[in-house]
């Protein structure tokens, strides 16, 4: 909006023309989501305990969690708020990729909330049954998938590229959709394992967002693009602006969610977050580079799953508790150990996809 007003103003002005600078909007962005984070915060916070809105705590999950129980929860509603109004203001909305983007997120947002609001509100211990779950991420997964598909104007828009190697490109045709739906919907599904202790995966999905915003901006530029070796994406670098408002918005709420946390982020934060890091990675080709940066979510993931194929097979546990970070805390380590320990996993794995930029 405030960018339409602007490049209107130009006729005007001159001056105004600055906000045509991608990089300059990404900065106002983050600010933006920033400042709607830690302004709405502590009324949403207060609004939460008054209704009474706490989490729930396992009884077979580590002892030290029993005293989280109550603490005022659905707080990711908070960065939805922040990434919406933010990507509203600064982002060219006659761009097909950031709103494909941006509702896909708050698609899958909403069904973290119904969840989060059948668990807390109703008091339904079992929230949104799993098949109606994967139901409707399937739904907006595909729709997501299909948009980005549909509206492709050259090949390298559904092209597989392989980081590190300079022409390792793989044709992917129609098999783009079922790559891209197991991209968005595990994205999502693996943050919400990862959201487990405090700022846990709010932090690395910051972290892999601001990375995110990097690769768009190269590959929307045309030569930067070429110097890279990266396909030239005409018009995915306005979603360097929508990654920065998620970078900002997580930032704001981390304030409020660290160690201890004053509020949780519920299924509704982290559903509409996963998913908005897979639809981004799909529009900027990068979906391996997101399983490299995205890999303390991708361990989460596969110790639920190896967990639960041991058990169902042999009757033996891998871990002491899946997730895995949930092991170690069993093991010992107090929690904000494993959580600084996985943040700096995150800013190794981050650097490592970011070099595949210059690497080839």
């Amino acid at each position: 909006m405030l960018f339409e007003l602007a490049d209107y103003l130009t006729q005007y002005d001159n001056g105004f023309a600055v906000f045509r600078y991608i990089t300059l909007r990404v900065i106002l962005a983050i600010l933006t989501a920033l400042a709607i984070s830690l302004l709405v915060g502590p009324a949403m916070i207060r609004r939460l305990s008054q209704y009474n809105i706490g989490q729930t705590v396992r009884d077979d999950g580590p002892e030290s969690h029993f005293s989280k129980a109550g603490t005022p929860t659905m707080g990711g509603t908070l960065i939805l708020v922040g990434i919406t109004v933010a990507t509203l203001l600064w982002a060219d909305l006659n761009n097909r990729y950031v709103w494909i983007v941006l509702l896909t997120t708050l698609g899958f947002g909403a069904i973290g909330l119904w969840d989060d609001y059948k668990k807390l509100v109703l008091q339904n211990p079992r929230g949104l049954p799993a098949r109606w779950k994967y139901l409707w991420q399937s739904v907006f997964g595909i729709a997501a998938v299909y948009a980005l598909y549909s509206t492709a104007s050259q090949p390298a828009e559904t092209q597989l590229i392989v980081p590190f190697f300079k022409d390792l490109v793989l044709d992917l045709g129609p098999w783009f959709l079922l790559l891209g739906y197991l991209v968005v919907v595990g994205s999502s599904n693996a943050v919400n394992l990862t959201d487990g202790l405090d700022g846990l995966a709010v932090m690395p999905t910051v972290m892999v967002a601001g990375a995110l915003a990097v690769f768009a901006y190269a590959s929307g530029h045309v030569h930067i693009a070429n110097y890279l070796l990266i396909p030239h994406l005409p018009g995915v670098g306005e979603l360097a602006v929508l990654c920065a408002a998620l970078a900002g918005a997580g930032l704001g709420f981390l304030w409020f969610n660290a160690y201890p946390a004053q509020v949780f982020m519920g299924d509704v934060g982290a559903l509409g977050l996963g998913a908005a890091l897979g639809v981004i990675a799909l529009a900027v080709r990068q979906e391996i580079a997101l399983f490299i940066m995205g890999g303390v979510f991708v361990m989460e993931t596969v110790s639920v799953m190896l967990q639960v194929g041991s058990f169902k097979l042999t009757g033996k546990r891998i871990f002491r508790m899946a997730p895995l970070h949930h092991h170690f805390e069993l093991k010992g380590w107090p929690e904000p150990r494993v959580i600084v320990r996985f943040w700096i996993i995150t800013v190794v794995l981050v650097l490592i996809g970011l070099a595949s930029l210059k690497v080839r």
